[in-house]
């Protein structure tokens, strides 16, 4: 029996124009009159997110990927990087002149172009590069952004002050064995082609969902998660309904137990009714 099903937000709960279908709302409907609690988990921060997610009504934001996880009254768990750490990060970024964001609780420093790139115009062009590009060309993209963008200039002082939950930064996906070499303490994982989340190790969706669900006396075996990138890999396997949705990488859509259609074809609500969880007062 499915007692909680936590959602991805970009490319799975919104489509690619940033909105939540008319049947996801239904579907959302659906397992709130069952009972049933429902929740985000997303490598995003809380810095606006009731906006980012069409105002759909959820239970539960587990947010930068599983290290701040909370409900309307409550925080369930907060994991932000330790100072040396953190320090570590900032030098790599400075020496070698890359973009980075710094995510804490009410709002988001950093670079103004990776601000952008966590906009949904820049996500959707993510998807749409070939598979070539980070290895053939990511060299030309740090050499345009060192030409047009200054280089990001961070203020030690004032980052060290504040818990920062999660760090994104510019780098080709064949870089993670030389980040995670250098950076033993922490987790890497990403969304897109692009840029790479790093969270303190140890940290995951999946371990921020663990972190809400085992006081409520909910197993595993009884979540569901939706998702649709490589951030997503840990939950789809471990749930006990891992679905990827139709528009996710096909090493990711192998890793689910079930694959439904896309964001932009009512992906959300054909997996629920595959698995009997829509009632039919709200069926579409």
């Amino acid at each position: 029996m499915i007692k909680a099903v936590f959602f991805d937000i970009d490319g799975t709960l919104l489509n690619s124009k940033g909105h939540a279908a008319k049947s996801t709302k239904n579907a959302l409907a659906s397992l709130h009159a069952q009972g049933v609690l429902v929740g985000v988990a997303t490598g995003r921060g809380p810095y606006r997110l009731q906006e980012r997610i069409d105002k759909v009504n959820l239970d539960i934001f587990v947010t930068y990927n599983g290290q701040l996880v909370y409900s309307p009254k409550r925080t369930w768990h907060a994991q932000a990087f330790d100072l040396e750490t953190l320090h570590q990060l900032m030098e790599f970024a400075e020496n070698n002149q890359r973009q980075m964001l710094f995510g804490t609780r009410y709002k988001i420093f950093g670079s103004r172009l990776m601000r952008l790139s966590q906009t949904r115009t820049a996500q959707k062009l993510f998807r749409l590069l070939p598979k070539w590009f980070p290895v053939y060309s990511f060299k030309k993209v740090v050499s345009l952004i060192k030409r047009f963008v200054s280089p990001t200039r961070l203020n030690h002082a004032a980052l060290l002050n504040m818990p920062i939950y999660q760090c994104v930064m510019l780098s080709p996906m064949g870089e993670l064995a030389r980040l995670k070499a250098l950076f033993p303490n922490c987790h890497f994982t990403r969304s897109n082609k692009l840029t790479v989340d790093i969270i303190p190790q140890g940290g995951s969706k999946l371990s921020g969902i663990e972190k809400v669900i085992e006081p409520l006396g909910i197993k595993m075996s009884e979540v569901m998660v939706f998702g649709d990138s490589w951030n997503d890999l840990e939950m789809l396997q471990a749930a006990g309904v891992g679905v990827a949705m139709g528009n996710a990488p096909q090493e990711v859509q192998k890793k689910a137990d079930y694959v439904t259609t896309s964001n932009n074809h009512d992906g959300i609500y054909q997996a629920l009714q595959h698995y009997q969880l829509i009632l039919p007062a709200y069926e579409i």
